[in-house]
């Protein structure tokens, strides 16, 4: 059976070989942890239940969790594995059940959703590079309860240039697009997110133009998602061999992008100086 989670289109038969994600279709786990890094309204005061998968469908240049999105570290995990892992997250008390980086195990992650979703009393996240097949998502309607994407392009001659995805900002906008039509207002209560979406940039360095456009693009939907702008760009994997990249942000730049996106009416989160360091990436 051809592969058809991602954008990618590699049409893999990942029962017997690996897509472009690096991964035949048993699901790998990188690591289960609390995490306290994400949003203060998704960490809540018990952290937000992560799941981190392994391997990625874009493989970004610059990516800070590259051990994982790169290479094949992680265990492999059943059905039955899964859902035990994320019943035992919940028990732990945590605010949601955090799936990072999932897109290319989503055909063998949605029935598993639809068995463990009625046994949760916290939310479901599914936190992606946004580089989503919008059909794909809409299949995760009644499943998913937020959204946390990545918007990271606007132009395609940069996520080519560091993403090797010609056509990023065609399917993640549309796909951004439905994520809204099925969680088109933020609910929260007592300062935790039940309900939503969240778009999340990095801001890269030289690149805060592109970053405009895509703000721009957000403040022009008609439901317009929570906004997290991120500082925490730090020269990672081959960043090295793009001298453009290959620094730290400035202030100048992050606060051209925030000050922006006050301009359009845009809400969310920013970070504080200092955020920039890998000492923000999990320990895998």
């Amino acid at each position: 059976m051809e592969c058809k989670c991602c954008p990618r289109g590699c049409h893999v038969d990942r029962v017997k070989f690996g897509g472009f994600c690096g991964f035949k279709k048993v699901i790998r786990v990188a690591k289960i942890m609390v995490h306290r890094g994400e949003e203060p309204i998704l960490n809540g005061e018990g952290g937000s239940g992560a799941i981190f998968f392994s391997g990625c469908v874009l493989k970004c240049a610059f990516c800070q969790n590259f051990i994982i999105s790169h290479g094949d570290k992680g265990e492999d995990y059943t059905s039955d594995m899964l859902i035990k892992a994320i019943l035992e997250l919940q028990e732990k008390g945590v605010s949601n059940i955090n799936l990072i980086t999932p897109t290319h195990f989503l055909e063998q992650l949605i029935p598993i959703l639809k068995d463990v979703k009625p046994l949760l009393k916290i939310p479901i996240v599914y936190n992606t590079g946004g580089y989503e097949r919008p059909e794909m998502i809409k299949q995760l309607e009644g499943l998913v309860d937020i959204y946390l994407p990545d918007l990271k392009y606007y132009s395609n001659e940069l996520s080519i240039k560091y993403s090797g995805a010609k056509d990023y900002f065609y399917y993640t906008s549309n796909s951004i697009k439905e994520m809204i039509r099925q969680q088109p207002k933020a609910v929260i209560e007592n300062g935790i997110m039940k309900k939503g979406v969240i778009v999340r940039h990095l801001v890269l360095p030289s690149h805060y133009k592109d970053s405009l456009k895509l703000m721009e693009w957000l403040g022009g939907l008609e439901n317009k998602p929570l906004v997290s702008v991120m500082r925490q760009y730090t020269p990672a994997y081959c960043a090295v061999n793009f001298p453009e990249i290959n620094r730290r942000l400035t202030t100048f730049e992050y606060n051209k992008v925030v000050d922006y996106c006050a301009d359009l009416g845009l809400e969310g989160f920013t970070q504080m100086k200092g955020c920039d360091t890998l000492e923000m990436t999990p320990d895998f």
